[in-house]
């Protein structure tokens, strides 16, 4: 499957869209907003560029996306009210695969741009946004352009499923799981733990020729609290899917042989192996990470649930749905997520759900 034209968030504004499900990510972003704020205003301060390059890696087409570039402009407008400077103008580049609804994107610039001006005289900050469609493990942007990189919940996913999984007809070895479970056999963890450094790697190296010396990135990511690959945080979410998937291959809905060639191009990383990579590649130095956990929110960002079970089921549904639709067919949708949505409140009501993220603050050397 070629993951650049397969995969990306559900588009539009529709009852399943991403962009009517992401208030959980939102929440996670929030989280952590003080850090990437207090890094750009750090990174201008000291570095005073005139014209000041901004790319959000993995953007999406939500509401959060335009409301990230906002609140970076409004602190880097903060940081040159407290030096007396003028303020630059912003380079803003949104970055996603080539699949992603761009166009939700903008056609919310209007709006974006009134609020900008909103109450101003002066006309406000020059914001010039560009889509960048592209993946983000490899070169995007030209040498030494970028002061600042932002990516939320986005350098989890995997360029590709492993290719160590499979056998040498072709054949998945990680029978009756999508993701790393406590089925799986030890190759398996190996295989994505190899497909995550080669990934993060070259995302590394990439960055580093774009992002200019003492340029920052903040990178929120979703991960895993130790060593131990069946983290539950992070593949419990998996782990359902595949329990809903398989109870319609029992009602005869899709054929177990699809089943067993559906794999997750998805890596939940730790600390330890986050910190690794960024010491080998050795072009950027690790100012601050941190681990923490969410719960889950019904009925954030104005988005009301009639239970955990559909929050998550949903969210999970606008990320998975055009890789699900084009393996198994549209068919299978609403079925399959409606049996999610009792596994997640079946599970949340034994034992509570909730996600791992860390955040990573790096400096350009």
């Amino acid at each position: 499957m070629d993951l650049e034209k397969a995969f990306h968030m559900k588009g539009g504004l529709g009852d399943n869209s991403y962009a009517n499900n992401s208030s959980l990510q939102k929440k996670v972003a929030d989280t952590v907003k003080h850090i990437t704020l207090e890094a750009i205003e750090e990174m201008f301060t000291a570095t005073r560029p005139k014209s000041l390059g901004i790319a959000d890696l993995g953007c999406s087409s939500g509401p959060n996306t335009l409301s990230n570039v906002k609140e970076l402009v409004d602190a880097v407008e903060n940081a040159c009210r407290k030096i007396q400077q003028p303020g630059p103008e912003f380079r803003v580049y949104l970055n996603d695969l080539p699949t992603n609804d761009f166009n939700t994107v903008f056609q919310a610039l209007p709006d974006f741009y009134r609020e900008l001006r909103k109450g101003r005289n002066d006309g406000g900050p020059a914001v010039y946004i560009a889509g960048c469609p592209g993946t983000f493990y490899g070169r995007l942007f030209p040498d030494n352009s970028l002061n600042f990189v932002y990516s939320s919940n986005s350098l989890h996913w995997l360029s590709r499923v492993p290719p160590g999984i499979y056998d040498e007809q072709g054949v998945s070895i990680n029978k009756k799981s999508i993701y790393i479970s406590e089925r799986s056999p030890s190759g398996v963890a190996e295989a994505f733990l190899r497909q995550f450094q080669e990934d993060w790697s070259f995302f590394l190296k990439s960055r580093s020729e774009e992002v200019v010396g003492g340029g920052k990135m903040v990178l929120l990511l979703l991960g895993r609290t130790g060593p131990y690959h069946v983290d539950r945080n992070s593949s419990i979410y998996w782990e359902m899917l595949y329990q809903s998937l398989a109870t319609l291959v029992t009602q005869g809905e899709i054929e177990e042989e699809k089943l067993e060639g559906y794999e997750m191009n998805f890596y939940a990383p730790s600390k330890e192996e986050l910190e690794e990579e960024v010491r080998k590649e050795g072009s950027f130095k690790v100012e601050m990470i941190e681990k923490f956990e969410q719960g889950i929110d019904i009925g954030s960002g104005g988005i009301r649930y009639s239970s955990y079970g559909q929050a998550v089921a949903k969210t999970v549904r606008s990320i998975q749905e055009s890789m699900i639709a084009h393996h198994f067919g549209e068919g299978v949708l609403d079925k399959l997520f409606h049996k999610y949505a009792g596994l997640a409140d079946r599970e949340m009501a034994k034992h509570g759900l909730g996600s791992t993220h860390i955040v990573l603050l790096l400096t350009r050397l």
